[in-house]
């Protein structure tokens, strides 16, 4: 089960924190500094993706010389995004490594990445008050 905490920080901003001690600051889109909830969400679209896609990739011997992606959304609504547009930069070792990498990009886009596949699929938000 994933757990994160989010909370209003001593001097008026937010940051998430996870048991394993790790923190990331949030904050609104005119704050320095920050990432915004939306930023977050394409930064786990784009984590879930690269961290699935480079081991398997490595794993059948195409350790890809340059791996980094690029994952951009626009607003649909006021209060909803319309699709997310993940761009792979990637430097391959060789011809070889290139279908290699496409196979496994496309199955961890398909299959793998649990925060891709809960975005296409509507995964459902509860709310639960005090």
């Amino acid at each position: 089960m994933a757990n994160v905490r989010v909370e209003r920080t001593e001097d008026g901003g937010f940051r998430a924190t996870n048991a394993r001690g790790a923190e990331v600051r949030i904050g609104g889109g005119a704050d320095e500094g920050v990432f915004t909830p939306v930023e977050l969400l394409l930064a786990a679209v784009g984590g879930c993706n690269i961290v699935t896609v480079e081991p398997l990739t490595a794993k059948r011997g195409h350790r890809l010389v340059r791996l980094a992606m690029t994952v951009e959304a626009e607003k649909a609504e006021p209060n909803k995004l319309g699709p997310v547009t993940v761009t792979y930069d990637v430097e391959l070792p060789s011809e070889a490594a290139d279908e290699v990498f496409r196979a496994v990009a496309g199955r961890v886009h398909e299959k793998y990445c649990t925060v891709s596949r809960s975005l296409q699929e509507g995964t459902e938000v509860r709310l639960e008050l005090p």
